[in-house]
């Protein structure tokens, strides 16, 4: 679960919320007023913490904290 602790950690920081209320099923957008801007950091945030590459057309498919756990889960080497 430690994907998980991360990636609510820079959550909580980027979209200043608090951690507490960062949950697998927490919708990013709609849950924490994220906008495509905040999106965009968020992705850059990932690929840089975790080594890994986010194309274009999967940033659509992130919605939920727990669809980013599980996209850099399956992307890590």
């Amino acid at each position: 679960m430690e994907t998980f602790e991360k990636i609510r950690a820079l959550l909580a920081e980027q979209l200043d919320v608090d951690p507490a209320k960062i949950t697998m099923d927490s919708d990013i957008m709609s849950d924490f007023e994220a906008d495509s801007l905040d999106i965009v950091d968020m992705v850059m945030t990932l690929e840089d913490e975790f080594g890994i590459e986010v194309p274009d057309d999967a940033i659509e498919n992130l919605r939920t904290v727990g669809d980013v756990v599980n996209f850099v889960d399956s992307h890590q080497g």
